[in-house]
C-alpha cells in the first residue's frame, strides 16, 4: 500500500493486532509494513519510531473501555464494572502491561479512563487527596492482578535455574518453587489446599474477594467520616493517636502521646529582695 494512502490510524490498529499476537518484542516496522503491504519507511514516516507506535497502540486500547454511569448504576456498581473491565482489557492485550511499565503511555484514551474513574469516586463522596487515593487503590489492585497473571503465565513454560555443573532432569519453575515452599508449614498447608482446585475458578474468586474488600473499605471510610462530621458539628474529627512501639515491641507512651500529661509543679514563693523581715515569734 503506497505511503500516501496509509493513515496513522490504520498503522496503529494493525500494530495492535501484531502486538496481540507476538507482544512488544515481536513488533517491528518491517513486519508491520509487510502486514500492510507497504515499506517499513512508510511506518516511520507516519509514526516516527517503534517506541512511539507502542505508546499510540496502548492508548488506543485504553479507549476500548466502556465507561459505566455512576449516577444511574450507583458508584459502587460503576467502580466494580470498571475494575473488572480493566482487568479484562489487560487479558485481551497481554502486552499492555509491558508497554505501560516501559513506556510513558498517555493520550486521549488514558485521560478519558482516568477522568471517568475520578467521576465514579467523586460521586461516592471522595474529595481532594482522598479522591486521588480512592481511584488509585482500585486501579493498583487491577494492575497488580494483571502482573500476577503475567507471572503465572511465564511460570508455565520457564525452567528452574541450575547451577554450573548441575545434572539431572530439568524442573519447571513451578515444581522448583513448590519444592521450596513445601519446607514452610503454612505455605505447605495452602499448597495442599490448592491441589485439585480449578485455577480459573480460584482466580475469579480471588479477584472478586479483593475488589469487594477494597470497596467495603472505601464505603466504610465514607460512613465513618460522615458519622464523625455529625458528632463534631460538621468539623473533621481529630486524628487518633498512633501507638508507636519501642525497640522491645512495647508501646512507648512518650512517643505515641498516650501518657497522661504530668501536673504542672506548684509555684515556689520567692521573697522580695526589698521586703522587710516580719517580727520574730515570741519565745
Amino acid at each position: 500500500m503506497p505511503r500516501e494512502t496509509l493513515t496513522r490510524d490504520q498503522i496503529v490498529r494493525a500494530a495492535v493486532e501484531l502486538l496481540d499476537a507476538d507482544g512488544v518484542e515481536g513488533l517491528s516496522m518491517r513486519r508491520l509494513g509487510a502486514r500492510l503491504g507497504s515499506a517499513a519507511t512508510a511506518m516511520y514516516w507516519h509514526v516516527g519510531s517503534k517506541e512511539n507506535l507502542v505508546v499510540l497502540a496502548a492508548d488506543l486500547v485504553w479507549g476500548e473501555l466502556e465507561l459505566p454511569d455512576p449516577v444511574g448504576a450507583g458508584w459502587r456498581a460503576a467502580a466494580r464494572t470498571l475494575v473488572y473491565d480493566t482487568l479484562d482489557l489487560t487479558r485481551r492485550h497481554p502486552w499492555l502491561l509491558s508497554a505501560v511499565s516501559t513506556h510513558l503511555v498517555y493520550g486521549p484514551g488514558m485521560a478519558r479512563f482516568q477522568d471517568h474513574a475520578y467521576a465514579i469516586y467523586e460521586a461516592a463522596g471522595f474529595r481532594d487527596w482522598e479522591l486521588d487515593w480512592a481511584a488509585n487503590a482500585v486501579f493498583t489492585f487491577a494492575a497488580g492482578t494483571a502482573l500476577v497473571d503475567a507471572i503465572d503465565t511465564a511460570a508455565t513454560t520457564a525452567q528452574a535455574p541450575r547451577g554450573k555443573g548441575e545434572s539431572g532432569p530439568v524442573q519447571s519453575v513451578t515444581e522448583w518453587a513448590t519444592g521450596i515452599a513445601s519446607q514452610y508449614p503454612r505455605l505447605r498447608t495452602r499448597l495442599e489446599a490448592h491441589q485439585g482446585a480449578d485455577p480459573a475458578e480460584l482466580s475469579r474468586e480471588k479477584f472478586a474477594f479483593g475488589v469487594e474488600a477494597i470497596l467495603d473499605g472505601l464505603e466504610a471510610r465514607l460512613r465513618d467520616r460522615d458519622r464523625g462530621g455529625e458528632r463534631d458539628g460538621g468539623r473533621d474529627p481529630e486524628p487518633a493517636a498512633v501507638a508507636v512501639p519501642d525497640r522491645d515491641g512495647e508501646r512507648d507512651p512518650d512517643r505515641d502521646g498516650s501518657r497522661a500529661p504530668e501536673a504542672e509543679p506548684a509555684p515556689v514563693a520567692v521573697p522580695d529582695a526589698e521586703a522587710k523581715p516580719g517580727p520574730r515569734p515570741a519565745r
